[in-house]
């Protein structure tokens, strides 16, 4: 499946925000936690949530989604080894500590998902060891088991990652005892799991210092349950607005979950204008070289960067991406590259340093600008999820007509994507 995007025009509109993909999908295995149903309104209808609901389905859930909302009904566990999928994302790593809490044991696929470098999976089966869990690593499997129940403990993170901190609240919910999660991740998804969590009778608080505090309860109960808006989307939107020359009205984004990107944004030249039900990006003049550094939330999310680097083309001057999460995420300079983008990419940091300093990390990317990108005629390939996203936005950005071969990743996070953009004014067709 490919897209056929001819690009080089302003686009001009107002777009509304999906469900968040990161947020929905953990939710979903929230739900496995308690025997009475679940419904989650602003339910999205993408890969990856396709790729959990057969998780959730083959451990016994029953799954009605209808108008844009979902129930999600477990009765009984029916399966708690899930060894094979029909594909793979992160998620079955998380199902652990609900098949844990009410099985007693657990076992699921090593993990797929974005093809960018080393996951911290450590740091999730750690989390559950220290709940008392034994665990084991097999050539295509995850397997642990506490056929006494798991206990409360104290798990101090080495870096605030988003998985295992909800890995460790997922378990720890239900586990006998307090459980104390230490430099935990606090994104806007984690937060919501959160507040779902609480509403079906779990006892969670936020303490200072990236601290959370849970008491186990022994039952969970069923919850209605909002998801949030993906972030990723709007700042996606955003940056094509701004990189165009147009202005989009992104409804439903939150100004509370873009705090760091809507600086950036003013940083560099742009402007957003937050009014009743979302937030307005355009750009009022030229655009000027910055220099973001990506950090844990309520830092520059590393998921920005990709569209951030297509806005940076356009830009007077040479802008930094100094990347701290993953060690290895600048693929998509090729594409860009292939679009004329002047970019280069190393592993010296910046002034500031990270905890890849000295490691030879390729993971500062430098963007000289602007450059008129034009790609008239070529294909490309799409990497993985964010890298995908980015080959339309410089297809949009740039002039000329090209193919997007492999969309079908693309459509794993962002929904109806083609649609919603040819509302707004874009050139894109879908072709089988």
């Amino acid at each position: 499946m490919s897209f056929i995007v001819h690009g080089g025009r302003p686009l001009q509109g107002e777009v509304k925000l999906a469900g968040s993909k990161n947020g929905t999908t953990k939710l979903m295995v929230a739900a496995l936690l308690t025997d009475e149903p679940c419904t989650l309104h602003n339910f999205p209808s993408i890969g990856d949530v396709a790729i959990t609901a057969e998780l959730c389905r083959k451990i016994g859930s029953v799954i009605t989604i209808r108008d844009g909302s979902a129930t999600i009904h477990t009765p009984e566990i029916k399966q708690n080894k899930v060894v094979e999928l029909s594909r793979r994302n992160r998620i079955p790593i998380l199902a652990m500590g609900p098949l844990l809490a009410r099985a007693g044991e657990a076992e699921v696929p090593i993990l797929g998902g974005d093809k960018i470098g080393p996951r911290p999976v450590d740091f999730h089966l750690d989390a559950l060891r220290a709940l008392g869990a034994t665990v084991e690593v097999t050539k295509t499997s995850y397997l642990a088991r506490a056929p006494q129940g798991l206990r409360g403990a104290s798990i101090s993170l080495p870096f605030p990652s988003v998985g295992a901190t909800e890995t460790s609240i997922l378990a720890a919910v239900l586990a006998k005892g307090e459980t104390t999660i230490t430099n935990a991740a606090l994104e806007p998804e984690i937060i919501s799991m959160v507040k779902m969590l609480q509403n079906m009778g779990a006892i969670i608080e936020l303490g200072a210092n990236r601290d959370i505090y849970i008491e186990g309860v022994s039952k969970l109960r069923g919850v209605v349950h909002e998801i949030i808006p993906d972030r990723n989307e709007a700042v996606s939107f955003a940056c094509l607005a701004i990189a165009t020359g147009g202005e989009i009205l992104v409804r439903g984004a939150i100004q509370d979950h873009l705090i760091t990107f809507l600086n950036a944004v003013r940083r560099v030249g742009a402007e957003y204008r937050v009014v009743s039900g979302g937030i307005v990006f355009f750009r009022p003049g030229p655009l000027r070289a910055i220099t973001v550094t990506t950090a844990p939330h309520p830092g520059f999310m590393t998921d920005w960067q990709q569209p951030f680097a297509v806005l940076l083309t356009q830009a007077q001057g040479i802008s930094y991406i100094h990347e701290t999460i993953y060690e290895d995420r600048f693929a998509y300079a090729e594409d860009l590259r292939a679009f004329g983008a002047r970019i280069s990419v190393a592993y010296e940091c910046p002034a500031a340093q990270c905890r890849f300093f000295g490691k030879k990390c390729n993971h500062v990317a430098a963007i000289e600008g602007p450059v008129e990108l034009n790609a008239d005629g070529k294909e490309f390939h799409v990497r993985d999820l964010r890298s995908g996203m980015i080959d339309i936005i410089a297809a949009l950005v740039s002039k000329g007509k090209m193919r997007i071969e492999g969309v079908d990743e693309i459509d794993r996070g962002y929904e109806r994507i083609d649609e919603r953009l040819r509302k707004l004014g874009g050139d894109i067709k879908r072709e089988e």
